[in-house]
């Protein structure tokens, strides 16, 4: 199917700066090589409060004309003192003249004029730059426009162009995206820590001020709605008002950010979902994908007249479906970004780049979540972590920039910081489809290509050097889904009946369920609505289609409706206690659904129980609302294992719904398949989906679209009037946002008897001085885990269990357990986020011997305890912990809760054989010191229980220690390993040393 060639790039050792030594705290404004002008958005509100002409408004960004930064890292850490006022002047006569103007050329419009200025990577003549990634070349534009010698170097430029040696040496670079991405879920706990931030300045007597974000900042109200409502026409007005009752809190209080802080801009709930957005807004100014992709990109910035190329980083870890449009974006932790808003540039290693190789076409009736979870397979397998992905070849030309986008938007579930897509002909195609002019279009394609970074398949291609390739014919592509707890676990569709038994056999695990053979038949019979019914293991309970990775692609959503208008025709109809939902990533979805072409195809969904619920993430990030209790209750009495189908990137235990062991991800045709199946116990190619109205057998084949049907409703079905209706409706907000009043204060009032909005501890009795390096001595183990703990383990998005310390807390301050909503939206409160810390419902602990959920033992009792309580009576006496874990700790959502809640729970190291890449960066910035076994060991080959104590001999002066150097544990049972400190970069090594990034960024903001 595919092929890998490794490439001779290795990996190295980095080499130690030697700048840091001195850890000057110096902080310096930053200048521009040329005088800055004003920015006309410094003072962004959110839609509702902003003028009508706010859209058609230049949007501030990072570039050489932008205004100084008044914070950078870089600056701090290349700052070697003899004195302030020598470095002032050296760097007044670096920013006279910028070491790049040379190129700094114009780019003419073909009928006269000009579109702007811009570096040129070809008026370098350096033939190595003709052999970089495209995803490289735009690292090294940023640093060209940004260089001054003095935050970014001419070195830094030196270390980009030379790639192809320097990236095997994981050589540290600054980088500094146009903007930042925010969503709700993780945008509540940034906003909170600003204001926290504010008034820690307060306290320590500077400019609070001073915490005000310096790139634009775009956060998107989707992950709050929850399918509370389903198989109704009225769900979406139901569930809209519930998640403002629920919600209404914490929305006043973004509504209170968008106007308290400078250049944020808030987008309403109901708007869609932010990476949809996004990817949409590119011509216009823009949104995420649902909002990112569809109305944020921008592909190319025109700054006052200084071209460049867009990017972003995101809290979401989803922000990579930009990626399929061409702008580089990847996802970071919520602490990360706080940092890049207040200006300071991010510190990275230079990645490498796989090139995955792209031919052939794929078969009629494959779709593109069958060609996405086959790539994720893949590239698991292959290794990405750390690394870009970029996509190429001839197969290119048949891949609409829904499919790249779908493809582009799994890169956390393959690993990849990016899996990224150079801008081409079919990239301009759907900026005209969504609604940019034929002169923005114009523009950027004159900028790309001027600049080498635009792929014309039409002419010969330059071979590009990659750390390794892949290659796929998609003509090899078959029908698939993934599951059931793991979203790289793809099944051919033709074994999922063998695969799913197979599940029932094996032991508890990944793959399996351990039920015993007598029991596998088993039906629980119940009543629904006063008529019988049953379900057995593998009925499905939950079918969804959702999630910004497939309701963005109209090939598979009108698939999904032709699906529904066959089976209606042939007389089959989705049994009733199954919760179906529809959840666009956009109102675009609505809009195509209702045009006159495909009304019908809405209406087939209707009646199969596909009503539209929201617009928002909903049972993709676990936020499928409750099952009938009839259901539930069959489920639990009987311990059937049932099956949630959903069209979704994430199906990790315990996210979809408590109560769905089994978790599959699929395409939206094959989730209308699925329910109106009503198993996953099926061999769609031999058995029968049901009896049609004359009582013959309706397989799937029967009323699976061909390819050609679907394109022919796609051509009829979407246009750019859509796009531009649907976007101009999202900055009018809608009634219930629009009346939320919301103080002036730029301080934020803190109520202590908030249980949404609360005052984190984290700069209680801060002081000026850092803290310095933290010794571990005689840690206890507080958890034991094995392979791929996620985010959704260590910090659960759902329900709030009903006897769990987060519930026990609530009810306490008279919270009905009705009102209790999600840990997701508690994000806000860092007391309840503590004690939902670690309480997945499906967690695995090794302390526990076998016994599933969030408990822990206390070594020092021998008592089973809640994880949050063990941790509070280890944290009352004193008493540091470690955790020990496997391979791929952290992967899942970039979810900065599941670094502050173990901080919070008095954690200070993990040990694990591997971390996800933006979870590691998160606990780095929590002042977590995250530890790596040595390759082939672990805790089971080292003999560890977790009943030990670990003492880390890790040196206590910052001087002395080095990105990646080894260290060893010692436990007091006399055993004795070597690990490796995964502090990556000379810039973590600086967090660690003042106990994490926020109050780094508060001390020196301080002394300015």
């Amino acid at each position: 199917m595919y092929k890998t060639t490794s490439s001779s790039l290795l990996r190295a050792a980095s080499s130690r700066s030697p700048l840091l030594s001195s850890r000057s705290s110096l902080t310096q404004s930053s200048a521009s090589a040329s005088p800055s002008p004003p920015s006309p958005l410094l003072g962004r509100r959110s839609f509702a409060t902003s003028s009508p002409a706010f859209r058609s408004l230049p949007r501030w960004s990072h570039c050489l004309h932008s205004r100084p930064s008044p914070f950078r890292l870089s600056s701090q850490i290349r700052a070697v003192s003899p004195g302030l006022d020598r470095l002032e002047r050296n760097f007044s006569s670096m920013a006279s003249e910028h070491p790049f103007k040379g190129i700094f050329t114009t780019l003419p419009k073909p009928g006269g004029g000009e579109f702007g200025k811009f570096y040129s990577l070809p008026a370098l003549n350096d033939p190595r730059i003709d052999k970089l990634p495209y995803s490289i070349r735009i690292l090294l534009e940023s640093a060209i426009r940004n260089c001054d010698n003095f935050q970014v170097t001419k070195e830094d430029v030196e270390k980009i162009i030379d790639w192809e040696k320097t990236a095997p040496k994981q050589v540290e670079i600054p980088f500094k995206p146009a903007r930042v991405l925010l969503q709700d879920f993780t945008g509540v706990p940034a906003v909170v820590d600003l204001a926290c931030m504010r008034d820690a300045m307060n306290k320590l007597g500077s400019d609070s001020n001073k915490i005000n974000p310096l790139v634009p900042v775009d956060l998107v109200i989707d992950h709050s709605v929850q399918v509370d409502v389903a198989r109704s026409e009225n769900a979406v007005q139901a569930n809209m008002e519930l998640e403002f009752q629920r919600n209404k809190e914490r929305f006043a209080f973004l509504k209170w950010g968008s106007t308290a802080f400078q250049n944020m801009l808030v987008v309403p709930p109901g708007s869609g979902i932010v990476h949809q957005v996004t990817i949409l807004q590119c011509a216009t100014p823009c949104f995420w994908f649902s909002v990112n992709l569809e109305y944020l990109g921008r592909v190319v910035f025109n700054t006052q007249g200084v071209l460049y190329p867009d990017s972003v980083v995101g809290t979401d870890s989803h922000t990579t479906m930009i990626d399929g449009l061409g702008v580089a974006g990847w996802g970071v932790g919520g602490i990360e970004a706080e940092a890049t808003m207040l200006g300071q540039p991010m510190s990275m290693v230079l990645p490498g780049v796989v090139g995955f190789k792209l031919s052939g076409k794929m078969r009629n009736g494959v779709t593109a979540t069958d060609l996405v979870l086959t790539v994720t397979q893949i590239l698991r397998k292959h290794g990405v972590v750390g690394k870009f992905v970029e996509f190429y070849g001839d197969g290119m030309s048949g891949l609409s920039l829904a499919d790249r986008a779908t493809i582009a938007n799994m890169s956390p579930e393959y690993g990849a910081t990016m899996g990224f897509f150079p801008v081409d002909h079919v990239t301009l195609q759907y900026l005209k489809l969504t609604g940019r002019s034929d002169e923005t279009v114009a523009m950027i394609e004159a900028y790309l290509r001027a600049n080498n970074m635009f792929v014309d398949y039409n002419e010969p291609q330059q071979d590009r050097a990659y750390s390794s390739y892949l290659e796929l014919n998609l003509d090899n592509v078959e029908p698939c889904i993934s599951g059931p707890k793991r979203p790289h676990d793809r099944v051919p569709l033709k074994e999922m009946k063998a695969d799913w038994n197979s599940c029932l056999d094996s032991k508890v695990g990944f793959k399996g369920f351990a039920i015993p053979k007598e029991a596998q038949e088993k039906v629980a019979n119940f009543s629904f609505n006063g008529k019988p019914a049953e379900i057995t293991h593998g009925s499905v309970v939950i079918a969804a289609i959702t999630s910004c990775t497939n309701t963005s692609n109209p090939s598979v959503m009108l698939g999904a409706g032709l699906v529904a208008k066959k089976a209606c025709d042939l007389g089959l109809q989705v049994k009733p206690w199954i919760k179906t939902s529809l959840a666009p990533g956009s109102g675009v979805v609505t809009k195509y659904l209702l045009k006159r072409y495909v009304i019908l195809i809405s209406k087939y969904l209707n009646q199969q129980g596909f009503n539209i619920v929201g617009y928002g993430c909903t049972t993709c990030i676990g936020n499928s609302g409750e099952i009938n209790e009839s259901v539930g209750a069959a489920i639990t009495e009987n311990d059937i294992v049932a099956a949630a189908v959903l069209s979704g990137n994430r199906n990790f235990e315990g996210r979809v719904h408590p109560l769905t062991r089994a978790n599959y991800l699929a395409s939206p045709p094959l989730v209308v398949a699925y329910a109106l199946a009503g198993t996953v116990n099926i061999d769609f190619e031999t058995e029968p989906i049901g009896t049609g109205k004359n009582g013959k057998d309706v397989f799937l084949r029967d009323i699976w679209p061909t390819t050609e049907e679907i394109a022919e409703v796609v051509q009829s079905s979407v246009l750019p009037d859509m796009f531009r209706a649907t976007y101009e409706s999202i900055t009018k907000g809608n009634p219930m946002w629009n009346e939320l009043s919301v103080p002036e204060n730029t301080l934020y009032s803190w109520d202590p008897k908030s249980t949404y909005i609360h005052e984190p501890p984290y700069f209680k009795d801060m002081t000026m001085d850092p803290p310095g390096p933290h010794s571990v001595n005689d840690a206890y183990c507080l958890l034991n885990f094995g392979d791929s703990i996620t985010t959704d383990h260590i910090s659960p998005a759902g329900n709030i269990q009903k006897d769990s310390p987060a519930a026990k807390y609530l009810m306490e301050r008279g919270v009905d357990r009705k009102d209790f909503n999600s840990y997701g939206s508690r994000r806000g409160n860092d007391e309840i986020m503590a004690r939902g810390t670690f309480a997945n419902i499906r967690i695995v602990n090794k302390l526990m011997n076998g016994e599933v959920g969030p408990k822990t033992v206390h070594i020092p009792s021998g008592e089973k305890l809640s994880v949050f309580d063990a941790a509070m009576r280890y944290k009352s006496s004193g008493e540091d912990t470690i955790i020990l874990a496997g391979a791929e700790y952290g992967s899942g959502s970039s979810r900065d809760w599941a670094a502050k809640g173990p901080m919070l729970q008095g954690v200070k190291a993990v040990i694990a054989k591997s971390f996800e890449r933006i979870h590691r960066s998160n606990l780095v910035g929590m002042g977590i010191i995250p530890l790596c076994f040595k390759s082939g060991e672990d805790a089971d080959t080292l003999g560890l229980t977790g009943h030990e104590r670990y003492t880390i001999h890790l040196p206590t002066d910052i001087s002395e220690i080095r990105p990646g150097q080894d260290v060893t544990v010692t436990t007091d049972n006399g055993k004795s390993f070597t690990c490796t400190v995964r502090f990556d970069t000379e810039v973590e090594l600086a967090y660690f040393n003042h106990g994490g990034i926020l109050p780094y960024v508060i001390r020196n903001l301080s002394k300015q």
